[in-house]
């Protein structure tokens, strides 16, 4: 693809954090940054503009600054709320090293890793007190600041703190306007998914993520007019950056979900327009507005007025969103723009949600490229790929198989420093500028990249036919009963290996339209599912051979990628 399509609208481009602070000052003081609510039967909704935002982090800075901190790790611990945001900021503006840890972790692995990481405070909702209250008992660590965003009497209150900072910066302290920042060196740590003994520390300079910032700007229309809603656990890369930094250096508001059972509630609510999310999300949501359709036994009608609409689009006009208002204001009337990444999606979704005037855009990254590498834009989407390489990053497939397919490489600003502290682990992925991501994929004749799979989960035969899991889990997925599903090759005595899936059924679904079966007819039925709906479509090499049914949801991680070598384990040690 000519890399004019890669680049449709011109941006500004920030060299720091300090830049995108000062962002905030100079073109949206008065706008509202963050809208949220205390509790999500609340009907107040509390907002926090953008000049008070950039005031709080430099207020803080400087009470940070003034503990002693320049250049130490501070640790940030919450769910996604104001505090986290304010915090990540005032941190990394005021030389020091953050360290995002996973909100879901257990208090052991919480433990670890701050051992793991040398932080010498750490900034914590309030949930976390009884982990950081045996650690500054035990002495264990490195910490001497606790830091609790809610007022808690046995730590360092949060509100002080900012109260503090500001008094300071009355009172003529100049100390955070006169740190230097360095782009170019570990501003924030992040810890790779998984458990903590297999899991990366991950090195990233803020002229990383400034590089993916802009690079994104060039590729997707984000407005200051736009609210976007914050669900995904905002330690992770994908959420800070696309939705809080990016999402903040183009004006928009953020609002703070109230949790996954209100997202419908919150879209409503807040008039959100668009959010970041993992196709597992948007599949769910996907069903649900299908089942709506044909419970109201407008299905043909549906399936034909997007004929008619996506005719129309063709010769520039576009009705898609008053033809389907009815379907739209379910998601709260306003939603515009949908951007996935971190797993495949099947078409049928995808297209759905294109067929009612919904923008979605898929994308693909990883923690070690700040993250985003790829994705479509709002001019050239191909239903299936990941789009193509942002601007100013280049992507490669090293030695590719007769079908195209190879290990995905990355060369750009935006690739990591490195692993901290793990020169074996760094030298394994970064070689020659080149990040190898342990991806596989293949470009089509236009340009579009398309992720197949993991290199570690591709199952190879004996024959030399490589299977891609993900390929499969599509199609499974499709059934209206299925929650998700894991595909899996189970080793043979003769060096070759079964294909099996594990599949999770929605209870509800089944309790409403499959309830007078027996748990042997529902994995019967199942069963002739598989090979009347999967098998037929694919090779017989490909073939499903075996099935486990099971209402237990897969074990993922708090980004919900499926943890299969958890799960291979398990089904392994009792089979």
């Amino acid at each position: 693809m000519s890399k004019y399509k890669r680049k449709l609208y011109n941006a500004d481009k920030i060299n720091d954090f300090r830049e995108l602070v000062s962002r905030y000052s100079n073109l949206y003081s008065d706008k509202v940054a963050f809208e949220y609510k205390k509790e999500p039967s609340s009907k107040e909704h509390i907002k926090i503009t953008y000049g008070q935002f950039a005031d709080d982090i430099k207020a803080l800075g400087t009470a940070l600054i003034n503990l002693g901190l320049s250049q130490k790790k501070v640790a940030i611990i919450s769910p996604n709320r104001y505090e986290w945001c304010t915090s990540y900021l005032a941190v990394t503006t005021s030389d020091m090293i953050v360290v995002p840890l996973d909100r879901a972790l257990p208090d052991n692995e919480i433990e670890d890793l701050i051992m793991r990481s040398e932080a010498e405070a750490v900034i914590f909702d309030k949930k976390y007190s009884e982990v950081f209250s045996s650690l500054a008992k035990s002495k264990k660590s490195k910490l001497s600041h606790f830091i609790c965003m809610d007022d808690l009497s046995d730590f360092t209150s949060y509100a002080n703190l900012i109260h503090k900072g500001h008094s300071l910066l009355v009172n003529g302290d100049n100390k955070y306007d006169n740190v230097k920042i360095d782009n170019k060196k570990m501003s924030i740590m992040l810890f790779t998914s998984g458990t903590t003994s297999i899991s990366k520390a991950v090195a990233l300079s803020q002229s990383n993520i400034c590089e993916d910032i802009y690079s994104l700007a060039q590729m997707t229309d984000i407005r200051k007019e736009d609210t976007f809603l914050s669900f995904l656990p905002l330690h992770h890369t994908f959420e800070s950056t696309c939705t809080f930094l990016y999402g903040t250096f183009s004006g928009i508001t953020v609002a703070f979900c109230d949790g996954l059972k209100y997202v419908q509630k919150n879209l409503s609510e807040f008039k959100v327009t668009g959010f970041v999310c993992v196709p597992l999300m948007l599949e769910i949501m996907y069903k649900k507005i299908k089942k709506g359709i044909e419970e109201q036994g407008k299905t043909k009608l549906v399936k034909n007025m997007s004929k008619i609409c996506n005719g129309l689009l063709k010769i520039g006009i576009d009705i898609r969103r008053k033809v389907f208002k009815e379907i739209l204001d379910n998601l709260g009337g306003k939603l515009r723009i949908l951007i996935a990444g971190g797993a495949a999606m099947s078409r049928d979704a995808i297209q759905g949600f294109l067929d009612l005037g919904i923008n979605l855009l898929q994308g693909y990254g990883l923690t070690e490229t700040s993250p985003v590498v790829a994705g479509e834009n709002d001019k050239f989407k191909r239903c299936g790929s990941v789009g193509f390489p942002l601007p100013g990053i280049d992507v490669k497939i090293d030695n590719p198989d007769a079908e195209g397919i190879g290990e995905v490489a990355v060369r750009a600003p935006t690739v990591m420093l490195g692993y901290v502290d793990n020169p074996e682990a760094t030298n394994e992925v970064l070689k020659d500028n080149w990040f190898y991501t342990g991806d596989l994929g293949y470009f089509d004749k236009d340009g579009f990249l398309f992720i197949t799979g993991r290199k570690k989960d591709v199952i190879v035969l004996k024959n030399g036919k490589n299977i891609f899991p993900e390929e499969l889990e599509i199609l499974i997925n499709k059934l209206p009963y299925v929650s998700e599903s894991m595909v899996f090759g189970k080793p043979l005595d003769d060096g070759d290996y079964r294909i099996c899936a594990k599949i999770v059924y929605n209870k509800d679904y089944v309790d409403e339209h499959l309830d007078n079966l027996s748990k042997e007819d529902l994995f019967n039925k199942v069963w002739t599912d598989i090979k009347e709906n999967v098998n037929h479509k694919i090779p017989a090499y490909k073939y499903i051979r075996e099935i486990i049914l099971t209402d237990t949801p897969l074990i993922k991680t708090t980004t919900q990628k499926v943890k299969r070598h958890e799960e291979l384990k398990i089904i392994l040690e009792g089979s």
